[in-house]
């Protein structure tokens, strides 16, 4: 049965629950004390993973804190508690550390778990809104996450309670992530699709031109002949080798534009007259983020790859970093 409400009560509504949810998140502040310390200290120094579960809407929570953990380079993974009592139980060994989700402390299928988690040896923390409940007073360790009272108008709806669940949970991923001295390079580890993991692992050689695609010519070879290997490479420059093989140049189109003055026949000159010498390069081996801050400050397009020995080994082009979408 629904009832009508009027735009400024809707309004008052949504600023109320607001108000009494971040007081739930704020009085948490209170309860984070030694004991939670010790148990950053004890999940840095365990060797198996973090598993976590709850039911209903603390499973809700307990999914995304796994997910958080999981990211942030502690293994983790969710359990439901119902499917743990008919078989998933098998996911947990001793070295395991079992976190448990529960604003009653006294979820039906949490507590029958109980028993066979201390057979199994594992260590457990609850998670929990009564530290007087069976689930605190069986755990190793608990955090405290009672609240006043729920958002909801009824007072049943969790509300308040599992939004102080979602933020304990969340410092305690934080809390650890910085006790383990998890950095920007592991967090892009386990984020190899987003553009931060981009960023932080993608390196030239994994998007460099190599082979046809990458235009090698001699010094003296001759405009018109560069001009149709870059054409046939669908590449915008070539790189220019010495009788060594060591980059000495490079031919882009600007070249060709400066010299195009119509005085004299350019395409049977010599590359290594009109050629830019001694050009940007780059190893193979560095970031490719740091070959687009170079090609974005040279006010470049292409920029040779060469090896420890100044050998061309490919090119980088700004459309292969656009296409790689680290930009």
């Amino acid at each position: 049965m629904s009832r009508k409400m009027s735009g400024s009560k809707n309004i008052r509504k949504a600023k109320e629950v607001l108000k009494i949810e971040a007081k739930a998140i704020l009085g948490l502040t209170k309860k984070i004390d030694k004991n939670f310390d010790r148990i950053i200290n004890f999940l840095a120094k365990s060797k198996g993973r973090v598993i976590l579960t709850g039911m209903g809407k603390a499973g809700f929570i307990a999914q995304k804190i796994s997910a958080t953990l999981s990211s942030t380079g502690t293994p983790s993974l969710y359990l439901h508690p119902a499917e743990a009592l008919h078989g998933d139980l098998g996911r947990v060994i001793k070295e395991d550390v079992l976190i448990a989700f529960s604003n009653s402390g006294e979820t039906e299928e949490i507590i029958k778990l109980l028993p066979v988690i201390k057979k199994i040896g594992s260590r457990l923390i609850a998670v929990v809104g009564n530290t007087k409940s069976t689930l605190a007073k069986n755990a190793d360790y608990a955090l405290d996450t009672s609240v006043k009272k729920e958002a909801c108008s009824l007072g049943l709806a969790p509300t308040a309670s599992t939004t102080a669940m979602l933020a304990m949970g969340d410092a305690l991923s934080v809390a650890l992530l910085d006790r383990k001295g998890f950095r920007e390079k592991d967090f892009a580890l386990y984020h190899p699709a987003g553009a931060l993991g981009k960023r932080l692992i993608l390196k030239v050689e994994d998007i460099m031109r190599t082979g046809n695609a990458n235009p090698i010519v001699r010094e003296d070879a001759r405009v018109k002949d560069v001009l149709l290997k870059i054409t046939k490479a669908r590449a915008g420059s070539a790189s220019v080798v010495n009788t060594k093989g060591v980059l000495t140049g490079i031919f882009t189109d600007g070249d060709l534009r400066r010299h195009l003055d119509g005085k004299v026949n350019i395409v049977n000159k010599k590359i290594k007259d009109i050629m830019t010498k001694s050009p940007v390069t780059i190893r193979k081996e560095r970031l490719a983020a740091e070959a687009f801050q170079i090609l974005r400050s040279k006010k470049i397009d292409e920029i040779p790859v060469v090896d420890k020995k100044g050998k061309p080994a490919g090119l980088l082009d700004v459309q292969d970093i656009l296409k790689a979408g680290l930009v």
